[in-house]
């Protein structure tokens, strides 16, 4: 498991100590809540990413099929 890197009591308040802290307990809502945010960004980054792919590849034109040319004897076309 990855070790974490502790929050300095010279340089925080209690306060802030605990709540870093509480964010790494599985039956905390702050742990929790820090989750469902992680996985929602991830969604939506995907989606981005999957939809900007899409584009890039209509500009490219290689939305064709592209089949023949995996399959196909590269020779056949002299």
């Amino acid at each position: 498991m990855k070790e974490r890197k502790g929050v300095s009591a010279k340089t925080h308040t209690q306060k802030q100590i605990d709540d870093c802290a509480n964010q790494h307990k599985p039956n905390n809502k702050a742990y929790q809540a820090r989750i469902a945010n992680e996985k929602k960004y991830r969604k939506t980054s995907q989606k981005k990413a999957a939809k900007f792919e899409a584009k890039m590849f209509d500009e490219l034109g290689l939305n064709e099929n592209l089949d023949w040319m995996c399959y196909s004897n590269p020779y056949d076309f002299n």
